[in-house]
């Protein structure tokens, strides 16, 4: 295997390790909507997430920094041609991380309501325009014989992609739903577990369609597997949650994920980003990628600091991994 094979590889696992931790982030704030009946409900649910959520995000940083090092020619094309999509995206992210920190510095009603409506909304345009980006690329985008895309925003959003962000979204809120569950008690810990079991029946009838319409126009064996495996670890993460297991239901959607992920990218390979135009001006893992020396240069700080990285995000969801609930909170004790 090539090491801009490997590159390949380990940018798919760095997607897969975001959406699986960001993923449960967006579904938290989704449901700070759907699912919390008060502000100390609200608390609750965000407290959840308020020792990791900023940490998930590094995987976001990681991989894009991994695309436009390995893959230079990958990076400015997608980055380019899905500008727009990515700046609200970025937005989005910058304003969720202020209203989680500015949220309870006054006591205001209005302002714990305005940034209360950030949140959610921060965490669900995301959450559906990730998948209508990774179903843009995995279907192809008009780029040219000079590798630039020559298309417009409305190209891109086309009933393949729009599915696509319909899925992330639903199975994002479904994997968030889940981790609620696993991390909290009382009544609200109830109503996530009946929440979770109604988003997974809805993600299971988007999901399927996406997964069999891509294996469909794109598959082949490998990606037949991941999706077969997809598909049952969906199933077995709606039926973990009915009987109330819920960390068996979160590592199962949490396999979901992964599955799903790698079949798009096993779909993609040995493209990085195809073109709808001309096959032959598809960018490749070959023609995108980084010299050799600079693949090897990364191989090896790649492989001293993620371990390192891995064992500091480990430590710190076991540090935060009791359960919370209303009586946490110290304004509700009174």
């Amino acid at each position: 295997m090539e090491l801009h094979d490997v590159w390949f590889v380990l940018i798919a696992v760095l997607w897969i390790g975001y959406f699986f931790l960001e993923g449960f982030d967006f579904g938290i704030g989704v449901l700070t909507k759907l699912l919390a009946r008060n502000r100390v409900e609200k608390r609750v649910l965000i407290n959840t997430i308020g020792p990791v959520w900023d940490g998930n995000e590094v995987w976001l940083l990681t991989a894009g920094g991994a695309t436009f090092a390995a893959f230079p020619e990958w990076y400015a094309t997608l980055f380019s041609g899905f500008y727009l999509p990515l700046l609200i995206i970025l937005i989005c992210l910058i304003v969720r991380g202020v209203a989680f920190e500015y949220r309870a510095k006054r006591p205001e009603e209005r302002w714990q309501t305005n940034w209360e409506h950030a949140i959610f909304w921060t965490s669900l345009i995301p959450a559906l325009l990730w998948g209508v980006a990774f179903g843009n690329i995995v279907r192809g985008v008009k780029i040219d014989a000079h590798k630039e895309y020559v298309g417009n925003f409305w190209d891109l959003l086309n009933p393949y992609a729009i599915l696509g962000g319909l899925v992330t979204l639903t199975l994002f809120t479904f994997h968030g739903a889940v981790f609620a569950s696993l991390k909290t008690v009382g009544d609200i810990r109830v109503r996530a577990r009946k929440m979770a079991l109604g988003l997974g029946l809805v993600t299971a009838v988007l999901a399927l369609g996406f997964l069999i319409w891509t294996q469909a126009d794109k598959g082949d064996g490998k990606s037949l597997i991941a999706m077969i495996v997809a598909v049952v670890a969906l199933v077995g993460a709606i039926a973990a949650i009915k009987i109330g297991r819920e960390g068996w239901s979160f590592a199962l959607s949490g396999i979901t994920i992964a599955a799903a992920v790698a079949m798009l990218f096993l779909t993609l390979f040995p493209n990085v980003m195809p073109s709808s135009l001309n096959e032959e001006w598809s960018l490749t893992v070959t023609n995108a990628s980084s010299s050799p020396y600079t693949l090897k240069i990364m191989t090896w700080c790649a492989g001293v600091a993620t371990p390192v990285v891995l064992l500091y995000q480990s430590w710190t969801y076991w540090v935060f991994r009791k359960r919370i609930g209303t009586q946490h909170i110290a304004d509700a004790a009174h």
